[in-house]
């Protein structure tokens, strides 16, 4: 795969080439040279106004359905709507049907995909059907490939399998992944407890629900000396006690989700069910907490929390309609359209291209000559339309579909392949 990359602003922190605007020239797969009027008769171009390169990034939470629930999501649709979001890599999730819970799961995800042009990496349950019993045998499915180990969008709500996963994981130095919510505190919850939810009527998920799970995992990740990842915290009390542990040194970091840095719980105000989601789109001050936890450090990636849904199950009165909204394809936009007062492209790649990559152990691409191309071209000015016939996704449960965006993947490239999205 032979392609040209022209006039392209490199963000790539600990490169060589990291600044100014150059031409990439990409040979069988790598990167042949960086230079400036670098021409190439016969290859393939991506040219245009305002193009950036990086590596390419990585999504650490898909919802990928497959196997099991192929009409949601299979891994061909989930790798194509990562690509034209502009990843390179996903993690998928282990609530599938049959759930990622053994050796044999995992090696079908790796063997699916490999050598694709989206990297698609399996995430193992802890228990058994991620049903919060029987815990799996970890070390398996970590010399398998698994990355890490998660029930996915069902938290650990045993107290005694947390502290087992914690320390089964320090054997073999892996992770722990939970989104922290207690499901009795919640209690059927459907928005953010706060005056919007009883200005409409709808049972409240508190912010407590999701610190009470943050304290007790950091209490059993500071007991068993492991390595914790939270993942999509969305309230103002989790942030702060993230940013209290890792002051005290415990192996903890923190994700949020895309959607609850760009919005807050008064979108559900016309009863918008593409806005119901897990976690809640919580209040303007927890928005804030999420804003100065990124910004500081304590919050390390930005996830597009990509849950795909028939539309059966969206298309309810509030109440009744599922938990979740797709993501991957349109993350960067949000952050463009919504953040760019605050949130820079130098920024957004360092949470969604180096840190998911550190947080698993994974090396991270460098654009650099002689390098494998695994590369990301974005566009922080091009404006766009998020419609139907140009989803990738099986799903289209999205409350962006119809509406203009700013900011798009223009080209990803890896595995010696390329897909071009659009031009500028």
């Amino acid at each position: 795969m032979d392609l040209l990359i022209k006039n392209a602003r490199i963000i790539d922190p600990d490169g060589p080439h990291h600044g100014p605007s150059r031409d990439l020239l990409i040979r069988d797969g790598r990167i042949d040279a960086v230079g400036e009027d670098i021409e190439a008769s016969g290859v393939p171009r991506v040219e245009g106004e305002q193009l950036c390169v990086s590596a390419g990034w990585m999504d650490i939470g898909v919802q990928a359905g497959d196997p099991g629930f192929e009409h949601r999501e299979n891994l061909r649709s989930a790798a194509a709507a990562a690509a034209a979001g502009g990843f390179t890599a996903i993690a998928c999730q282990p609530n599938t049907a049959p759930a990622l819970h053994s050796k044999s799961e995992v090696l079908y995800i790796l063997n699916s995909s490999r050598g694709q042009l989206v990297d698609c990496y399996p995430i193992g349950a802890i228990s058994m059907d991620c049903a919060g019993g029987e815990i799996t045998e970890m070390i398996d499915m970590h010399n398998a490939g698994a990355l890490a180990f998660s029930d996915g969008k069902k938290p650990l709500q045993h107290d005694g399998l947390m502290m087992r996963a914690l320390l089964y994981v320090k054997a073999f130095g892996g992770l722990v992944i939970n989104q922290p919510l207690d499901l009795e505190i919640d209690n059927g919850g459907q928005m953010h407890e706060g005056e919007a939810s009883t200005t409409l009527g709808l049972r409240g998920i508190p912010a407590i629900a999701e610190e009470l799970m943050v304290q007790r995992d950091l209490h059993l990740l500071e007991y068993t000396g492991s390595r914790l990842h939270l993942a999509n915290l969305s309230t103002a009390g989790s942030v702060e006690m993230v940013r209290q542990a890792k002051k005290k040194g415990l192996r903890v970091t923190a994700s949020v989700s895309v959607m609850n840095l760009a919005f807050e719980d008064t979108a559900v105000n016309t009863f918008d069910a593409a806005y119901k989601l897990m976690p809640p789109l919580r209040s303007k001050e927890d928005r804030e907490a999420m804003k100065a936890g990124v910004l500081d450090g304590t919050i390390d990636i930005i996830s597009s929390n990509h849950i795909p849904l028939e539309e059966e199950l969206k298309k309810k009165e509030f109440s009744y309609a599922a938990f979740g909204a797709t993501g991957l394809e349109v993350c960067y936009a949000i952050c463009r359209t919504y953040l760019s007062d605050w949130l820079t492209d130098e920024a957004f790649v360092r949470l969604a291209a180096y840190n998911p990559r550190k947080l698993f152990g994974l090396p991270a691409p460098v654009v650099k000559e002689g390098e494998p191309a695994q590369l990301t071209v974005f566009s922080p000015a091009l404006q766009w339309m998020y419609s139907r016939n140009i989803v990738k996704s099986r799903s289209f449960n999205s409350p962006f579909l119809d509406k203009e965006l700013t900011g798009r993947a223009v080209a990803v490239i890896n595995n010696d392949q390329s897909l071009i999205i659009g031009h500028p």
